[in-house]
């Protein structure tokens, strides 16, 4: 019964929870990101080459019996990714900063004793450098 409860545990942790959450949001995101790619950038940006090429599909682009135009789909994917990703933490790092903005800490407000002290201090000061000028 230990290793079920144990199991459990684990299986329930809030960062486990998170983790997977992460990932089914992810996968949804690749989804969109792979129709952005494949449905709106390779038609308005890669149709002249394309074109000239003779070919429909970025990914039915080859040359020597290599087929490499998937290969350039999955780059493109990545780095839109990789550039949606940097822009969503980017954005969470300027939030983040504004919340944990530093306050300027109050300057310490003295006792009546610390006050006391420091106009003796003065004074000794002042009292102690006339008597060494005589």
């Amino acid at each position: 019964m230990g290793l079920i409860k144990e199991f459990k545990e684990f299986a329930l942790k809030g960062n486990v929870v998170d983790l997977a959450v992460a990932v089914v949001i992810g996968a949804a995101f690749g989804a969109i990101v792979s129709s952005l790619v494949s449905d709106v950038v390779t038609p308005l940006l890669l149709a002249p080459a394309l074109e000239a090429a003779n070919l429909k599909d970025l990914e039915a682009l080859s040359w020597g019996g290599v087929k490499y135009g998937k290969f350039l789909a999955s780059v493109l994917n990545f780095l839109i990714v990789a550039l949606a990703l940097f822009m969503v933490i980017k954005g969470m790092n300027v939030m983040k900063r504004k919340k944990e903005a530093p306050v300027a800490p109050a300057p310490p407000e003295y006792t009546l004793q610390e006050k006391l002290l420091m106009e003796i201090r003065d004074e000794l000061r002042v009292n102690g450098t006339n008597a060494q000028k005589v």
